[in-house]
């Protein structure tokens, strides 16, 4: 796909997934502003690129003057928004760790609140084909123990999708992703990182592999392109086939062994 002259935003951009992001968009010809609070990783990032085609803005988006300058800085720099990929969260774990009030509204306001706001301030510079891509979960479908923070800000995100994808009908297509088990440690910190995977890891996902960020770019790059003009307020779950198989104690191989046990 050919992003020659397109100009795309990304939150989180600087590790894992929106790394990955920022990488295949400037790779491919467009202009990347991204945001993220690892500054040392963000300007390391930069530094591999033509400094007219990239614009990193370190900060934390869960302030909404960070959202506000960071919004004013791709205006200026800029002028256009194509395609904003909203991917910035984490976890602040949940019930069973005593996750605070203050923390579980750190993450609903990095994971639902953010991209809510960044989206509005850019409205006004969106191209004539604009793209929203929210990076969502299939945390926002099924849970492990101890992830309420992080499943409810991937739920928020889900219904934010829709809500947006109708108010911004004729504005801007707004669409989804949510990953499975995505391995991003060659997109972090780490020096010449190598998975290590039991057999079962790989065995578990009817594809027969863990996914790594190149799935979860691909789709990003089609639900931005022209490919995906009639696609609007989907999501779409790449994870391997997990989430679709059906599980049951001493069928197929799988056991259940709970922690009391």
């Amino acid at each position: 796909m050919d992003f020659q002259n397109r100009v795309v935003v990304v939150t989180g951009g600087a590790n894992g997934i929106g790394r990955a992001a920022v990488e295949s968009f400037l790779t491919a010809g467009a202009a990347v502003a991204f945001v993220d609070t690892d500054k040392e990783a963000g300007e390391k990032l930069v530094s591999r690129f033509e400094a007219n085609a990239v614009h990193f803005h370190p900060g934390d988006i869960a302030e909404e003057a960070v959202l506000h300058a960071f919004a004013d800085a791709v205006k200026q720099r800029f002028g256009k928004v194509d395609y904003l990929v909203n991917n910035a969260c984490i976890s602040k774990k949940g019930i069973l760790s005593d996750c605070s009030y203050q923390d579980f509204n750190y993450v609903l306001a990095l994971g639902v609140t953010a991209p809510y706001l960044l989206t509005s301030l850019l409205v006004p510079v969106f191209s004539a084909d604009a793209s929203v891509v929210n990076i969502a979960s299939s945390r926002g479908f099924m849970s492990q123990p101890d992830t309420e923070s992080y499943s409810a800000a991937k739920g928020g995100i889900l219904a934010l999708t829709h809500a947006l994808s109708v108010s911004l009908a004729g504005k801007a297509r707004v669409n989804s992703i949510s990953p499975g088990w995505i391995d991003t440690g060659s997109f972090h910190k780490e020096e010449n990182y190598r998975p290590d995977y039991e057999a079962a890891d790989l065995l578990q996902h009817p594809v027969g592999r863990v996914g790594v960020p190149d799935d979860i770019v691909q789709m990003i790059r089609f639900l931005c392109s022209s490919a995906a003009g009639f696609i609007t307020g989907q999501n779409f779950t790449i994870d391997g086939g997990m989430s679709k198989q059906m599980i049951y104690h001493n069928d197929h191989g799988w056991t259940y062994k709970p922690e009391s046990e």
